[in-house]
């Protein structure tokens, strides 16, 4: 069929001669699911369900609990609250049931099951439930190491886990698992466990550390049991952490999902994250080491104070960005330029705060040069993060390599420099304001010279910074222009959307499309399945499928799969 051919209504218009009458040709019936109708009623039904089977977990972790906690009545804490857990236990898990049932029968039409409510559903429910079982199982652990038990956590974290492990069979049901945002509940929980786990590492060697560094400078350390409390109650959560990541990334294979969503992930959480970690982490060691040389103005003891914690940050945060950097790498090119990015924007942030401290910090010491040691401080503050920025920058961004005509049409670089000179004029401009305020200020009640300079020194530290950012990244931005109008480069348009019409399971083809775009795709059933045997077990190989993307320049694409292993791309207009 051809794309020109194709009706809403699943018909086919058929052309003839100019004088002919039409050929009419009975449209196929749709499928009550697909009309807005059917869309309202799965969203409601979703949303009922949602609340019912949430309003079922806490009624039952709450029963669950009076059970297993042995030392407490039955009905203790009142009879409220009991009732409260009756009702919610004995009335709401009926109906969620009895709703999940009649849901349940009907996914196995391929409207239901292809619709966007089911699989925000499964999203939703599977991040609300793994964040409420870890994090309940993770206190109960912490609560042991304390030596106390707490029936509550453990009940808590028993029932939701019995939700996910529910959900998590549903989603990845072979014949009503959902076509669509199937990978969307995976991607969050790998992000979630390393967000928590690389958390509890650096607050678990954070406290060994500190522990360390106090003994080494013999100073007393306060009650000794409670430091080696503290970093196993975080190591508890660490451990939670690694086994959620480590079940999503490896186990259920999201570092080989290749869907846009997951790719804004691995950037944010693994090289964004882990790069601010690292770096905050080396900026407050480098700041410590600073001020242990050249401003002895406070005991020792209280100058590390940070600095274990910065230097399990900067550890752990190093691991993290070092392994989803080369992921990162190996992905697609619009992935590996994001990443490059965004290190680069982070030590750009990084070495304009502190070329704004340091201004800030010179200022200070002209307005107020008694008090030198608060302003030496601020000054070898603003010198750590120019240094660690600094080197940051200038490796990812390499400012003396002039760009080729197609790395300046990129549009990432693009949309990054305007980004940053836009943001950093706009936040000069506010700072601008504030130096007028503060200067009329001045004028109008003139205390001293030295209470002007005191009043302008922070926001004229923060000028200083974002207008040599912005003055910067405009006139590369001007650069790049010139280039692009001088080699007549056209800036590749990166297809962002595909409609995918075929048949079947299209999991493969999806992946394929995946692949080679990088784009979401959405997928379109025929009103009526092709007759086996009919080529309908076909299935084009994802070379056909990338080679029929291949040329293609549209923000959006449709493409055609089927009959056999038939593969046809049309570009979309805007």
């Amino acid at each position: 069929m051809a794309a020109d051919h194709l009706r809403p209504d699943g018909g086919e218009a058929v052309s003839g001669s100019p004088g002919a009458a039409p050929a009419t040709v009975p449209p196929v019936p749709t499928r009550p699911g697909g009309s807005a109708q059917g869309a309202v009623r799965r969203l409601i039904v979703f949303v009922l369900l949602f609340v019912l089977v949430t309003i079922t977990a806490i009624g039952v972790s709450g029963l669950l609990e009076r059970v297993i906690d042995v030392g407490r009545p039955l009905a203790g804490g009142g009879t409220d609250e009991l009732a409260l857990q009756l009702a919610f236990a004995l009335i709401g898990g009926p109906l969620a049931a009895l709703l999940w049932w009649a849901s349940w029968g009907r996914l196995a039409e391929p409207a239901e099951r292809d619709s966007v409510a089911w699989g925000l559903y499964l999203a939703a429910m599977l991040t609300v439930a793994l964040v409420s079982a870890t994090t309940a199982i993770a206190g109960s652990l912490t609560t042991l190491v304390d030596g106390e038990w707490d029936p509550a956590g453990l009940a808590v974290g028993l029932v939701w886990a019995l939700v996910w492990l529910w959900h998590r069979w549903m989603l990845g049901h072979p014949v009503k698992g959902p076509t669509r945002l199937r990978g969307v509940p995976l991607v969050i929980g790998a992000a979630y466990g390393l967000i928590v786990g690389a958390g509890g590492a650096v607050t678990a060697l954070g406290t060994v550390f500190d522990a360390a560094i106090r003994g080494a400078l013999e100073t007393p350390i306060v009650g000794r049991d409670l430091w080696a409390r503290a970093a196993l109650s975080a190591l508890a959560w660490s451990v939670v952490g690694v086994v959620v990541w480590w079940w999503h990334w490896v186990h259920d294979g999201v570092r080989r999902i290749p869907t846009a969503f997951a790719a804004v992930a691995l950037v944010v959480v693994g090289v964004l994250g882990g790069g601010a970690a690292m770096l905050g982490g080396i900026g407050t060691a480098l700041f410590v080491g600073l001020r242990l040389a050249f401003d002895p103005s406070e005991p020792p003891s209280a100058i590390v104070a940070p600095l274990g914690t910065a230097v399990a940050a900067a550890g752990v945060g190093a691991l993290v960005w070092l392994v989803h950097a080369r992921i990162a790498a190996a992905h697609s090119d619009g992935t590996r330029r994001a990443a490059v990015l965004v290190m680069s924007g982070l030590g750009l942030v990084a070495a304009a705060s502190g070329i704004g401290v340091v201004v800030n910090a010179l200022l200070a010491e002209l307005a107020a040069p008694i008090a030198s040691s608060g302003n030496r401080a601020l000054l070898l503050g603003g010198i750590a993060a120019i240094v660690v920025g600094g080197p940051t920058w200038w490796a990812n961004w390499r400012p003396l390599r002039r760009p080729d005509p197609a790395d300046a049409a990129d549009v990432g670089r693009r949309v990054y420099l305007i980004a940053v000179f836009g943001a950093s004029a706009v936040v000069a401009v506010i700072t601008l304001l504030v130096i007028g305020y503060r200067v009329f200020e001045f004028v109008l009640d003139p205390p001293s010279v030295a209470t002007l300079v005191d009043r302008v020194r922070a926001p004229l530290g923060l000028l200083v910074a974002t207008a040599l950012v912005s003055a910067y990244h405009f006139a590369v931005w001007r650069r790049d222009r010139v280039m692009i109008a001088e080699t007549g480069v056209v800036p590749t348009r990166r297809i962002d959307r595909v409609v995918l019409v075929a048949a079947g399971d299209t999991r493969a083809i999806e992946r394929a499309i995946a692949e080679a775009t990088g784009a979401g795709v959405i997928v379109w059933r025929p009103a009526v399945e092709p007759v086996a045997g009919a080529g309908a077990a076909v299935v084009p190989t994802a070379e056909a499928v990338a080679a029929a993307l291949d040329g293609v320049v549209a923000r959006r694409a449709l493409v055609l799969v089927g009959p056999g292993d038939r593969v046809e791309a049309v570009p979309l207009a805007e």
